[in-house]
């Protein structure tokens, strides 16, 4: 059995991660089918690698923010478990590789006694909440976002009514209007504003919903132009409660909240969560502003002397990297880190630096860098040595030159290009033949390996995501380009349009092509963007049209970035969404795992929660009852229409007046402990009920027996 210290962490977490431990051992003793188990890791931060055998653990930190001893902590579990590598995310994760999945509740027992979670890092749940990586220092913003990134972030987090959705969902804050955390491509963006009323200062945000990236990106809509703060988290839990019981779930492919407000339109979706408003747990809830506080400078003290050697190279570093904070005499450092990874070692040194030249918080940002704060001039020479040592010294921070990319085909399973490799040339081929882009800050490149956009290519003016093209009996690498997408701000942006598919060992010369006709063509202060709406989409396609010539294949053509072998497709199963999980027996197991959990959170006083859990014992046991005639739902709601279809009109089942009506009582009825010891009670004897009617016996909690009996 598993043995870790228990003394740092929350019992909760150790339940955890005992559970995870004992149900590595059923699932390889062959008690646990593989899409269950499938399921239940990826909401643990565990997936499946392309590599065989091995994982990746991604590492949730909300709104990217990492402690000195975080990092120490991950640099030391990633030596002991994984690749002596850390990988920065888009999201703001850290992701660590190669890691042996039996291995894995030991791993997150290390990192839980420093206040690091896996918990919900991955799966159909609600992913880390990011937030723009200079909340609390930026000059322009109204006020600090982290504290609400951070409650939101708490809330979630094992809550039960975002457990088993049919798709991720993402929640992101942004510090200004500047809206550097891209709100408009989230499920739920909020963008800070105040306003005044009678006399006092009035916090709130503006809310943009529906908004997403991957294969179809769409810009989310906006829903409040003033939502109070303590309205934050009511309106979230509301959305989360409609998208849980209305969204796909069967094609993974349409199973975002986009598509379900596409479906039954923008108005109708705002009206199914005002009716849930009834039944949520918090109908106000006030942030506490002080839950992320501004950390403490680090103390001054002498510094070493330094020799900067290379003026030119220091003079561009302080221009692009470096900004002064809105508390006056302290200036933030921001890091280029090149494809996001950072050595364990490199890691290390950078924590001595930061903790006795900068504050302790640091935070990860948006395009795969670091950001440390509340660095004093005088100490800016010495950090910019200290940090050219690592490599981590490269002008032009969230620059054209400052590519973002994902993994790629390095580990992903989805990944149909090499992306880090071409990132690589790329940033290679700016620096050494458009150097001054280090300067620009328009144009913003953004690379995948596939089109699901984690390195985010859909909203980038010059994006590109993995792809192939047949060429004769063979199959090229391509780059699919895409052209004109952007930030606007304030909560909105653009989608950037598929240009054209060339092979992916010409993407050097795409840039070229690009930033040559820009250069000769564009009027005085014209940015590109608009440069391109100027042009046409045309026009850029045949600009590029050259290149996608294949009759002018050289060998190397056929090759991948990184390899000398001739490319072929290797696609594997995408796990970063979920799975669906559709065993009668699987099923019907995991709903008596919410049984328990519905009589636990009863017993806590935790009543919406021990509604939630009873409600989803409802559904899961009637999807199984269907599944067992051979009917599959999408939807939950569908769930429930069919269950009164198939099951109550010809008797099988009895409920008055119907199954809808009963189970949907979620929503009619406030959070008490009457109503949920009742539902409670109905969704036991469904369960029982059901359970006779396929012969199999009902495991029954002990407590519940108890509580039913008092």
């Amino acid at each position: 059995m598993l043995s870790f210290r228990t003394e740092f962490e929350n019992p909760l977490v150790s339940k955890e991660i005992i559970d995870l431990d004992k149900k590595i051992r059923l699932f390889r003793g062959g008690q646990i089918a593989d899409e269950k188990f499938r399921s239940l890791r990826l909401t643990r931060g565990i997936y499946g690698q392309r590599q065989p055998g091995v994982q990746m653990v991604r590492i949730k930190l909300p709104f990217g923010r990492l402690t000195v001893k975080q990092l120490l902590k991950i640099a030391d579990v990633s030596d002991e478990y994984a690749s002596k590598n850390l990988h920065l995310t888009t999201r703001q994760d850290i992701q660590i590789h190669f890691v042996s999945l039996d291995r894995t509740p030991e791993l997150w027992a290390k990192l839980a006694e420093d206040d690091i979670t896996l918990r919900e890092a991955c799966g159909n749940t609600v992913r880390n909440v990011t937030a723009s990586y200079d909340a609390g220092i930026n000059p322009e913003e109204p006020f600090d976002v982290s504290p609400y990134a951070y409650e939101t972030f708490r809330y979630f987090v094992r809550n039960p009514i975002c457990q088993d959705m049919g798709r991720k969902f993402k929640i992101a804050f942004s510090a200004s209007e500047a809206d550097t955390a891209m709100a408009y491509m989230h499920d739920v963006g909020f963008v800070p504003k105040v306003k005044i009323e009678n006399g006092e200062e009035v916090r709130g945000f503006r809310v943009v919903l529906g908004g997403g990236l991957g294969a179809q990106p769409m810009l989310a809509k906006l829903g409040y132009e003033f939502l109070p703060e303590d309205q934050v988290i009511p309106l979230v839990e509301a959305i989360i409660r409609v998208f849980d019981r209305h969204g796909e779930r069967t094609s993974r492919n349409k199973a975002r909240l986009k598509y379900l407000i596409a479906k039954i339109g923008f108005e109708a979706f705002m009206d199914l969560v005002a009716q849930e408003r009834t039944a949520i747990k918090s109908k106000t809830y006030t942030i506490d502003r002080n839950s992320v506080q501004q950390p403490e400078p680090a103390p001054a003290r002498e510094i070493p002397a330094v020799e900067i050697l290379n003026q030119n190279h220091y003079e561009a570093w302080l221009k692009t990297n470096v900004t002064e904070q809105k508390q006056k005499g302290f200036y933030s450092v921001k890091a280029r880190v090149l494809m996001g990874d950072i050595k364990t070692a490199e890691a290390r040194k950078l924590a001595a630096l930061v903790q006795d030249f900068a504050a302790d918080d640091i935070r990860i940002t948006a395009n795969q860098g670091l950001l440390f704060k509340y660095i004093r001039p005088e100490a800016l020479p010495y950090f910019f040595q200290e940090l050219n040592k690592l490599g981590l010294a490269k002008p032009g921070f969230d620059s054209t030159a400052d590519i973002t990319t994902c993994p790629g085909t390095d580990t992903c399973n989805l990944g149909i290009t090499n992306s880090m490799g071409i990132t690589e040339v790329l940033e290679d081929m700016i620096k050494e033949e458009f150097p001054d882009l280090i300067y620009n800050h328009d144009i913003k490149i953004k690379i995948s390996g596939c089109m699901n956009s984690c390195g985010q290519h859909g909203l980038a003016n010059i994006g590109f995501h993995g792809s192939s093209i047949k060429h004769g009996t063979a199959v090229v690498p391509a780059l699919q380009v895409m052209l004109g997408g952007g930030t606007l701000g304030n909560g909105e942006g653009r989608v950037a349009d598929r240009v054209i598919k060339v092979p992916t060992k010409r993407g050097p010369h795409i840039l070229r092509f690009l930033f040559n006709d820009f250069e000769a063509n564009a009027q005085d202060g014209e940015y590109f963007n608009s440069y391109y709406d100027r042009q046409g989409k045309n026009y850029f396609y045949q600009l590029l049209k050259p290149l996608a010539d294949l009759s002018t294949m050289a060998p190397d053509d056929y090759k991948d970035w990184g390899h000398v072998e001739e490319y072929a497709t290797a696609i594997g199963v995408g796990e970063c969404a979920g799975v669906m999980i559709d065993l009668v027996a699987t099923l019907l197991y995991e709903v008596e795992e919410k049984l328990e959990w519905a009589v636990e959170a009863l017993k806590n006083g935790m009543y919406a929660d021990s509604i939630y859990h009873s409600y989803s014992i409802f559904v899961g046991t009637a999807k199984a009852l269907l599944l067992g005639k051979g009917i599959a739902c999408n939807t939950q709601i569908g769930i429930i229409n069919d269950f009164d279809t198939n099951f109550v009109a010809n008797g099988t089942f009895t409920f008055e007046p119907d199954f809808k009506t009963h189970v949907l009582q979620i929503n009619q009825n406030e959070p008490s402990q009457e109503f949920a010891l009742q539902f409670l009670t109905e969704a036991d004897s469904f369960l029982t009920a059901a359970k006779t009617f396929r012969g199999d016996e009902v495991k029954r909690p002990e407590v519940l027996v108890d509580l039913l009996n008092a």
